[in-house]
């Protein structure tokens, strides 16, 4: 009984061990070359992008060869990426001005996505409560607060996937990363709607990488800790990457399966 105690103990110890290495090897050492990217498609899509890790995905997929599409709710922030990202890489860039609190935008985007050769769908718009943390009944403007963020923070990552998916299923090749939060990995108390809108992405990420993997699509969730950004409100820090660190770090873990941390600190806290 001792010696099986033992054995049972060495395995929990080894098991994340073996994790972090692998995420330690990807995102430090190999990586993913660039060629596998531009692979997939001449353009990504990105949603929230004009700060934090969505500004980050662009700039990084752009210096990896691929033209990009930005979408955001601000036309003048969407114009100064796209200077920024052509200047700085030479890609082309084009912007589609959408808020995602509207759910009658769809129709918009999809028309501006039309004939474009999408390898790389980043949802990653993400909203959480303006009064947080605090008891859901406590939230400044419930009603809004649940709308917006159910529409945001859900219906976006549905409703993008739905346009873009097709396309990629037709090609046999597509990257679809969703961006969730280490907050979802558990129950959390204080920021209970938004780790629940969290984990919502996560089941429906694996559900939809199960029904099409085998078309050669690749539909992972991520699901990062600290990560710096205007929404967390955070710096860098030792347990806290910078979004550019992250993006670039996660984007080296696709091959990792449907369900990711996305970098070695991240796996470390998870």
């Amino acid at each position: 009984m001792e010696e099986l105690l033992v054995l049972i103990g060495i395995l929990v110890i080894l098991i994340p061990l073996q994790k972090c290495l692998r995420y330690f090897l990807l995102t430090k050492w190999h990586g993913v070359p660039n060629s596998f990217f531009t692979s997939m498609g001449e353009w990504a899509v990105i949603t929230g992008a004009t700060d934090g890790i969505g500004k980050a995905y662009a700039h990084e997929l752009a210096r990896r060869g691929l033209n990009i599409l930005l979408i955001s709710r601000s036309t003048e922030k969407l114009q100064k990426v796209a200077n920024e990202i052509e200047q700085a890489t030479g890609r082309n860039v084009k912007i589609i001005q959408a808020n995602f609190i509207n759910t009658d935008i769809y129709q918009h985007i999809e028309k501006n996505l039309r004939g474009l050769d999408i390898g790389i769908l980043i949802n990653n718009v993400g909203i959480i409560q303006e009064s947080h943390p605090c008891r859901f009944l406590e939230m400044n403007d419930p009603d809004k607060t649940v709308n917006d963020m159910i529409s945001v923070n859900v219906v976006a990552v549905v409703k993008m996937t739905q346009i873009v998916l097709p396309k990629m299923r037709e090609r046999k090749k597509g990257l679809i990363l969703n961006i969730s939060s280490g907050s979802a990995n558990c129950p959390c108390p204080l920021y209970c709607l938004y780790s629940s809108t969290k984990i919502f992405i996560e089941r429906f990420s694996r559900g939809c990488q199960a029904e099409y993997g085998s078309k050669d699509i690749i539909i992972q969730c991520l699901m990062p800790y600290g990560v710096a950004s205007q929404m967390s409100q955070s710096d860098p820090g030792l347990m806290i990457q910078s979004a550019e660190q992250f993006a670039r770090e996660s984007l080296n873990c696709v091959l990792l399966g449907d369900r990711c941390s996305g970098g070695l600190i991240h796996e470390i806290q998870a």
